[in-house]
């Protein structure tokens, strides 16, 4: 489980990055489409003219008015089809431009993570993120196939993730802040990118002072706890797309993935602003 963690966490970087490039922000605006609406349309798009409130429910942390206000007229202005095109037309350049082309072990880890995610595919139920990108069809260009997979395994994950903070009974909100109260995450940033309001935030902190899971504005044991048992869950749900490579190729993803997600990272790809 752990060598499968370090295999999607070193890789993530590779998709993470389409949400922060500028290739992506003027594409989408060249769309007719603002930053917000333009991240919310083309994670979307796989469903078709999707609703506000099919993203709500599927993205789960993000405020419903920011939502709704995002989408609003978003599919009268472009189509899914234009904004998936952006989008992949924006990770080909931005990865392009972080030298992703170039890592010699390329051709070895799309294999890998292409077998991940085709195994992925035979578990898509209850996953609708995930199984509506798994509908789309796989790029040609080798780097853009591997940000398909990773995009893949992403919302795979993050799909299990869902599902775990529903069954502890956690919300969108409540989420991000048990996520803020880690520290491993920026609350400022968390609370402008979400978009909830202070009311809202307050009650929930509230809420989660009440069941013991917060002391102050940090994770109490109890706390600590769940987020563990949450996160352990997600790595367990997580686990039938790389248990398709075995120990030893799920070992030598982990290994190969720490350059390419570095390149990312150092070609600045991730930079929030």
């Amino acid at each position: 489980m752990k060598t499968a963690r370090a295999a999607w966490r070193r890789l993530e970087p590779v998709h993470a990055m389409i949400y922060f490039v500028p290739e992506a922000r003027r594409r989408y605006a060249a769309l007719g489409l603002n930053a917000r609406a333009g991240y919310f349309t083309s994670r979307s798009a796989a469903f078709g003219r999707a609703s506000a409130e099919l993203v709500i429910s599927t993205f789960y942390n993000f405020s419903p008015h920011l939502v709704r206000q995002a989408i609003d007229g978003a599919w009268d202005t472009t189509t899914p089809q234009d904004v998936l095109d952006a989008r992949y037309a924006a990770a080909g350049e931005a990865l392009r431009r972080a030298g992703i082309h170039d890592v010699p072990a390329l051709n070895e880890v799309l294999t890998l993570t292409h077998r991940a995610a085709e195994s992925a595919c035979e578990h898509a139920q209850g996953r609708p993120l995930f199984a509506a990108h798994a509908a789309l069809p796989w790029p040609e260009e080798p780097v853009l196939r591997l940000w398909h997979a990773q995009t893949l395994l992403r919302e795979f994950r993050g799909d299990g993730h869902v599902a775990c903070l529903l069954s502890e009974g956690v919300g969108g909100v409540e989420a991000l802040i048990l996520h803020a109260a880690t520290g491993e995450a920026p609350v400022d940033f968390l609370r402008a990118s979400r978009a909830w309001p202070e009311e809202e935030w307050t009650g929930a902190q509230e809420r989660l002072r009440e069941r013991g899971l917060l002391d102050g504005g940090s994770l109490s044991p109890e706390g600590a706890l769940l987020r563990r048992h949450i996160e352990d869950r997600t790595d367990r749900l997580a686990l039938p797309a790389y248990a398709a490579l075995g120990d030893a190729d799920c070992e030598r993803l982990a290994e190969l993935a720490r350059p390419f997600g570095r390149a990312v990272v150092d070609a600045g790809l991730l930079n929030l602003g």
